[in-house]
């Protein structure tokens, strides 16, 4: 289930439209080389969530009667130049082979090639952003920053069969969650909301982000590399231990011998089984639940002074996500 089914806003299909055509038009460019490589995610698709967050921010703080602006629409292409920017960087981090179905872009072309095409994207991004305002422009710089600061975290523990809670949290409140708030805070700043209304939205989209993450991670280890879009079981064999793993470290002994060095694609098979075996993915997934009802709870906390229609649908959106299989 696409977690976007959930939002149903009148104008939100028409404004995702405007939103593909901007992405499209950012990434133009007419050099050869990245002509071809710099639309090649836009191309491959994609849930579109942060920009969704955005123009559903925007709806909170002015209704759902009229179309979003056209900063709002230009707020959420630059929060998924972003996203797209960093998912070509993280492709060379994880020596992927594949992402949303289609070859990545360093295994078709090379790393160098990837590595600056990411870069490339998140300068459009940065330019749109400053077509915004030094506000926004700020904010999308400092949110970059956490994006590789959550990724330099997890960096820092790969193969750490020690790594705790706390650590996993700062990780992915970094690397996804940053993002998430940021999505909602940029389409209540672009409307001019009150800062509380602006805050609100923010703390929304920062533990939807959390959510969205932790379901993320249960899914490499329980779903099928063809809902995927991309190799299943990858954080093991690449030493990431995510929430359930970290549950299951804390009663198995068997996985945590196999951890305790670099896996090979049989252990990493082992290892994912074990991790299965002991309620530590339920653990997980009640957590993502937890995180749900924090973001349900920020919108309530504001909700005399939003859309009522938009609030229900993102709390749709949050339940969407904690049942989501791909």
């Amino acid at each position: 289930m696409n977690p976007l089914e959930g939002l149903d806003l009148p104008h939100l299909r028409a404004d995702l439209e405007r939103v593909e055509a901007q992405l499209a038009a950012a990434v133009h460019h007419d050099d050869p080389l990245l002509g071809q490589v710099a639309p090649h995610l836009v191309r491959a698709g994609g849930k579109r969530v942060r920009p969704a967050l955005t123009l559903s921010a925007a709806y909170a703080t002015l209704g759902t009667d009229r179309p979003a602006t056209d900063a709002a629409v230009a707020g959420a292409v630059a929060v998924e130049l972003v996203h797209l920017g960093s998912l070509y960087h993280d492709d060379v981090i994880d020596e992927a082979d594949t992402r949303r179905g289609v070859p990545s872009v360093n295994a078709r072309w090379s790393n160098v090639v990837a590595i600056l095409s990411g870069d490339f994207l998140l300068a459009r991004a940065s330019a749109l952003a400053a077509s915004l305002g030094a506000d926004v422009a700020g904010l999308l710089a400092t949110t970059i920053g956490e994006l590789c600061r959550g990724q330099v975290l997890e960096l820092q523990h790969l193969f750490d069969v020690g790594r705790t809670e706390h650590d996993y949290h700062s990780a992915i409140d970094g690397k996804t969650a940053a993002l998430f708030a940021t999505s909602c805070r940029i389409g209540a700043m672009v409307t001019e909301a009150a800062s509380a209304t602006i805050d609100a939205l923010t703390e929304f989209g920062r533990r939807t982000g959390l959510c969205f993450q932790i379901i993320d991670d249960v899914l490499d280890l329980v779903a099928s590399e063809s809902d995927l879009g991309k190799p299943a079981g990858q954080d093991l064999l690449e030493g990431v231990f995510t929430l359930p793993v970290i549950y299951a470290l804390r009663t198995s002994e068997p996985l945590r011998d196999l951890l305790t060095q670099p896996a090979d694609a049989d252990r990493a098979e082992q290892a994912r089984i074990l991790a299965c075996a002991d309620g530590a993915v339920q653990g997980a997934l009640d957590a993502a639940g937890t995180e749900a009802q924090r973001a349900r709870a920020a919108l309530a906390h504001c909700d005399a002074h939003l859309d009522a229609t938009s609030c229900a649908a993102l709390a749709r959106l949050v339940d969407g996500l904690v049942t989501r299989r791909a």
